[in-house]
C-alpha cells in the first residue's frame, strides 16, 4: 500500500478520503527538524554542515511514518508546493532513510495547488522527484537566518543590555518603522493656501474650479504660501468675468486589479476587514484546507502562499461563463485576462489565490463557515471575478476658464468624470473605501466660450502633513516593493516585532517602541550594510536564484559570511560606554530635544553640573545623571515616557511621570506614570497612593483628568445583594473589567459599563453566571469560548485563550499551554493539534494510554533506588 506524506492532519483526511482505502494517508504536522537553538548548529568552518534536531512532538509521528513505510510499496511525498514543502519532504525523506526503512521503496514528489478531488488526482499521476534547488534555497535561508541571529544577537545582549534579538529580515522592517518615525519628528509643517470658486452655468447649475495661474505664474498646490496672497487673489476672482476657454473630453479606461497574491491578500484583509496579516493567514489556511459539503470536505480556496498571478485556463473559463450569466456578455473581455507580477524576486511555481471552483458562490458557503472565513472567501471570491471582468470606461471633462479682472488674469480648471461602463466596478473596487476622488466629481454641460456667472470664493488654509505611519498593511506593502524578505513570511515578521517589544500596534498604526529605536541606531551604526534595504534585497534575489538553479548556495553563504563574521569581531572589541556615547549622538533629537530657552538640553536638572546620558538596564533604557551615584535624577527615555506618555495637552511632565491635574475632591495630584506591567494612573504620591491600571484598548495619550479620576473610582460597589446580603463590586482585573460577588466573578464586555451598571442588571448577570454552574478557571469563572482555530481530527473545536498564566489552547477538556517561544499570533491549527495530542500523551480521542501499574511501596522498604539511566542523544 503507498504512503501519503502531508503536513497537516485535516488534509491528511481529505485526501485519504479522495484517494481511497487503497492509500495510507499520514500528517508530519508541519516541520519535523529544525537546527538546535545553541553554537554549532551551522558550521562555516565545515562548510556550512549543519546539525538537524528531530523536533520532540515529531519523534513518534516520524515512527508512525517509518512503520507504516516499511510495510509499503511506494512513498508519495505530497507536501505544501513552495519552498517549505520542498524543505519537509526532504526532511521527512531524511530522516526515514537514516531508520534505514526505504531500501528499495520507490520515492515519489508530488504537488497540488487546491485540495479537490481533481488536483489530487492530476497531481498523482504526474510524481516528481524532490526538487533540490529548492531544498538547496531552503538550506541558505534556514543557514543565513540561524547565523545572523545566533551570532548578532549575542552582540546586543552585551552591548545593549535589555534588547532581545535581532534578525536578517526582521531588523530590517524594524528599520523601516523607525525610519518612518523619524522623519515624522523631523518633519516641520509648512502653510500653504487653496483658492477654488464656486461658479454657475446659465441654468444655474453650479460646479467648483480651482485656480491654476495667476498673472501668467502657474501655482502648484504650494505656491500660495500666505493668508496675504490668498486674500489678493480672493480679490481678483470676486471682481472678475468668467469664460470657459476650452472644454476636453476624452475617454479613459480603468482595468481590474489582478487576482489575489499572499501579499496583496494580506493588504486587502487589513483594509477591508480589518484582519491582521497573522490572522489573515490563518484563516486562509482554514479556506485552503477546506470544509465539509454534502459528507465530502473540499478545499475552498488554491494554495495560499503565493506570489504568482497566474489563473488555471479552466478556473478562466469558469470566471468567464459566471460573469457572461450574471451580468451580460458586455462584461466578458473579448479575450481571457492574464497577469504577470512585476516583482523580479517573485516565485511563480504555483496560481495566485483563488477559489477552487468559480461557481461556489459566497451564499452557497456562508453558513458552514464563521464570519471570518466568510468574509476572506467572499473577498477572495469577489476579487478573482473582477479580474476576469471588462474594463470600467469612464469619460473624463476638462474645462480650462479663464477669469479677467481689469488688467489682471487668472486661469482657473475644473474637473470631472462620468462612468459611461462600470464594467468590474459593478463588483468589485480595490482600497479601504469605494468613494471617489474631488476629481471625479460630474461636471454640468459646459461649451467653449460659454460666460459663466460667480457664485462665491473660497479660501482654505493648510499644512503639510508628515508622511503618515505605517500600518501592517502597508508595511507588507512596502516590503513587497523593496524586495525584503517573502510574502509568506511577513506575517511572523510582524509578529516577532510585536513579541520583542520592538513596535507597538496603537490605532492599526505601527509606533517604534524606544527598545526598537535604540537596537536599530546601533545596527545602523556598527552594521549598517546589513541593515540596508538594497542589501537585503539583492540577498533575497541571491537566494531566488539558488532556487531557480542559477547559485550555488555554499558560495552565496561564504562571501555573506567572510565580510558579516569582520564586521562582528569589530564590535566585540567595542567598550559599552563607547556605544553609549554614540547612541547619545545618534538619537539626540528623541532623547534630547532643543531647549526653547537655547540651553545645553543634556545639562542635568538636578545637581546642574552632572551631563544626561543614556543609561541601558536590565528592563531597558532610561536617561540618568554621569554625577551617579552622588546624583540620582533619572527620567524616562524620552519627554513622552518610555514610548507611550505622550507629553500633549493633557497633561504636562514631572520627571518620568504625566500630571493630569488635581482631583477636586482631595486635592490630590492625578499622574500618568508607566510601571512595570504597564501604564497607570495614581492619585497623589503617599505610601500607599491609589492606582489603577489603564485598560487594554485604551492609548495612554489618550487619558485625561476626567478619565484618569472615573479609573480611580475602582473598585466600585454597586450594592448589596438582595439575598446574601453580601456587596457586589465592578472593577477592572488583568483580563479586563468584571464584576464580582462573594467568589462569582462575571466578565463585562465594555469597560464603561463598570462605571454606571446598576443593582438590577448585576444581580441579573449574577444569577445567569450561576445559573450556567461553576466553570474552568479562578474564581469560579467559565472559561472563555476564545478564538476558534479549526477543528480537531478526531472532531470537537480547537480554541485559542488568553488564561491567567499565559495563552493556551483547548479542545473539549483538554487545555495545552503555548511554549513561551510561541506567538499567539503565528500558532497554526497544526500547531495547537500537535499541543493538544502532546497534553493527552500522545494518544488521541477513545485511544488513551493504559494507566500504569504503580506497585505499594512498603513503609519499611529502604533500599536504594538505582539511578535511572540517561537516554542517548539518539534514542
Amino acid at each position: 500500500m503507498p504512503v501519503v506524506i502531508v503536513e497537516s492532519p485535516a488534509k491528511a483526511k481529505t485526501i485519504n478520503a479522495y484517494l481511497g482505502s487503497k492509500y495510507q494517508v499520514l500528517a508530519s504536522f508541519g516541520h519535523v527538524r529544525d537546527l538546535p537553538p545553541k553554537d554549532g548548529s551551522v558550521r562555516p568552518d565545515e562548510d556550512f554542515a549543519m546539525t538537524w534536531q528531530v523536533d520532540p512532538k515529531a519523534q513518534k509521528r516520524l515512527s508512525d511514518i517509518a512503520k507504516a513505510v516499511k510495510g509499503s510499496d511506494r512513498l508519495i511525498l505530497a507536501t505544501d508546493p513552495d519552498r517549505e514543502g520542498e524543505a519537509i519532504s526532504w526532511h521527512v525523506l531524511d530522516v526515514l532513510r537514516e531508520k534505514n526503512v526505504l531500501k528499495d521503496i520507490p520515492v515519489e514528489r508530488v504537488v497540488f495547488n487546491a485540495i479537490t478531488k481533481e488536483s489530487v488526482k492530476t497531481a498523482m499521476e504526474n510524481p516528481r522527484k524532490i526538487d533540490t534547488a529548492l531544498v538547496e534555497a531552503y538550506l541558505a535561508r534556514r543557514a543565513l537566518d540561524y547565523l545572523v541571529g545566533f551570532t548578532l544577537s549575542p552582540v546586543l545582549w552585551r552591548k545593549l543590555p535589555g534588547a532581545r534579538s535581532a534578525g536578517r529580515v526582521q531588523s530590517v522592517s524594524l528599520r523601516l518603522v523607525c525610519d518612518r518615525e523619524e522623519e515624522i519628528e523631523a518633519f516641520k509643517p509648512q502653510e500653504y493656501w487653496s483658492v477654488e470658486t464656486k461658479l454657475l452655468t446659465a441654468k444655474n447649475e453650479s460646479f467648483t474650479a480651482r485656480i491654476v495661474s495667476a498673472d501668467g505664474k502657474k501655482l502648484d498646490r504650494l505656491s500660495i504660501n500666505s493668508e496675504a496672497q490668498a486674500k489678493d487673489l480672493r480679490g481678483v476672482l470676486e471682481s472678475a468675468q468668467y469664460k470657459v476657454e476650452t472644454i476636453e473630453a476624452k475617454p479613459v479606461k480603468r482595468n481590474p486589479s489582478p487576482p489575489f497574491t499572499t501579499s496583496t491578500l494580506q493588504q486587502e484583509a487589513s483594509r477591508k476587514l480589518g484582519f491582521s496579516p497573522a490572522h489573515t493567514m490563518r484563516v486562509a489556511q482554514r479556506l485552503y484546507e477546506g470544509i465539509t459539503i454534502g459528507g465530502e470536505t473540499v478545499g475552498l480556496i488554491t494554495y495560499m502562499r503565493t506570489d504568482g498571478l497566474y489563473i488555471a485556463p479552466e478556473a478562466i473559463t469558469s470566471a468567464r461563463d459566471f460573469i457572461g450569466k450574471k451580468y451580460g456578455a458586455k462584461y466578458v473581455p473579448d479575450s481571457p485576462r492574464l497577469y504577470k507580477t512585476k516583482q523580479k524576486n517573485a516565485q511563480e511555481a504555483h496560481e495566485a489565490i483563488r477559489p477552487t471552483k468559480m461557481a461556489r458562490l459566497p451564499a452557497d458557503v456562508k453558513n458552514k463557515l464563521d464570519s471570518d472565513h466568510a468574509a476572506l472567501y467572499e473577498l477572495i471570491w469577489i476579487r478573482t471575478i473582477a479580474s476576469q471582468m471588462e474594463s470600467a470606461e469612464m469619460e473624463r471633462t476638462t474645462a480650462e476658464i479663464t477669469a479677467t479682472s481689469g488688467a489682471r488674469k487668472a486661469q482657473l480648471r475644473a474637473i470631472g468624470s462620468v462612468v459611461v461602463f462600470d464594467g468590474f466596478l459593478t463588483l468589485y473596487q480595490e482600497g479601504e473605501d469605494d468613494s471617489v476622488s474631488e476629481d471625479d466629481r460630474r461636471l454640468p454641460a459646459l461649451a467653449a466660450n460659454d460666460n459663466l456667472k460667480l457664485e462665491d470664493v473660497v479660501t482654505l488654509q493648510h499644512f503639510t502633513e508628515p508622511p503618515p505611519r505605517y500600518t501592517e498593511a502597508s508595511l507588507v506593502k512596502k516590503m513587497e516593493e523593496l524586495g525584503i524578505g517573502r510574502p509568506s513570511t511577513y506575517a511572523s515578521i510582524l509578529a516577532v516585532l510585536r513579541e520583542r517589544g520592538y513596535v507597538i500596534l496603537d490605532k492599526k498604526r505601527l509606533y517604534p517602541d524606544n527598545k526598537g529605536r535604540i537596537v536599530t541606531a546601533f545596527l545602523k551604526k556598527y552594521f549598517q550594510r546589513y541593515v540596508t534595504y538594497d542589501f537585503t534585497a539583492n540577498l533575497e534575489e541571491e537566494l531566488d536564484e539558488i532556487s531557480s538553479g542559477d547559485k550555488d548556495w555554499r558560495d552565496v553563504l561564504r562571501r555573506f559570511w567572510t565580510a558579516f563574521s569582520n564586521t562582528v569581531a569589530e564590535t566585540k572589541e567595542l567598550r559599552v560606554s563607547d556605544v553609549i556615547d554614540v547612541l547619545n549622538e545618534q538619537l539626540a533629537p528623541l532623547i534630547f530635544p532643543p531647549k526653547e530657552d537655547g540651553s545645553d538640553p543634556r545639562t542635568c536638572p538636578s545637581c546642574a553640573d552632572g551631563k544626561l546620558s543614556l543609561k541601558l538596564g536590565k528592563f531597558g533604557s532610561f536617561i540618568g545623571c554621569s554625577n551617579y551615584p552622588e546624583c540620582k535624577f533619572t527620567r524616562q527615555l524620552t519627554a513622552g515616557g518610555d514610548g507611550a506618555l505622550g507629553s500633549d495637552e493633557k497633561g504636562t511632565m514631572d520627571g518620568a511621570n504625566k500630571i493630569l491635574g488635581d482631583d477636586p475632591d482631595t486635592g490630590l495630584q492625578v499622574t500618568l506614570r508607566q510601571g512595570r506591567f504597564g501604564p497607570y494612573v495614581q492619585l497623589g504620591d503617599e505610601e500607599k497612593p491609589r492606582r489603577t491600571g489603564i485598560p487594554k484598548g485604551v492609548s495612554p495619550p489618550d487619558v485625561d483628568l476626567e478619565y484618569a479620576l472615573k479609573l480611580l473610582t475602582l473598585p466600585r460597589e454597586i450594592g448589596k445583594h438582595p439575598e446574601s446580603g453580601e456587596k457586589i463590586v465592578a472593577n477592572l482585573g488583568r483580563f479586563g473589567p468584571y464584576i464580582q460577588h462573594q467568589k462569582t466573578y462575571v466578565n463585562v464586555k465594555d469597560i464603561e459599563e463598570i462605571f454606571d451598571i446598576g443593582i438590577n442588571r448585576a444581580v441579573d448577570m449574577i444569577a445567569e453566571k450561576i445559573a450556567k454552574g461553576p466553570g474552568r478557571g479562578f474564581g469560579g469563572r467559565s472559561k472563555p469560548k476564545g478564538k476558534v482555530l479549526g477543528e480537531h481530527p478526531e472532531g470537537g473545536e480547537i480554541a485559542l485563550h488568553s488564561g491567567r498564566y499565559g495563552p493556551y489552547v483547548s479542545h473539549e477538556k483538554t487545555n495545552a499551554t503555548l511554549p513561551k517561544h510561541q506567538a499567539e499570533d503565528t500558532l497554526t491549527l497544526q500547531q495547537a493539534i500537535i499541543l493538544i495530542d502532546l497534553k493527552n500523551g500522545g494518544a488521541t480521542k477513545g485511544k488513551k494510554k493504559p494507566a500504569k501499574k504503580v506497585a505499594k511501596k512498603a513503609a519499611n522498604d529502604s533500599k536504594p533506588k538505582k539511578p535511572a539511566r540517561k537516554k542517548a542523544a539518539n534514542e
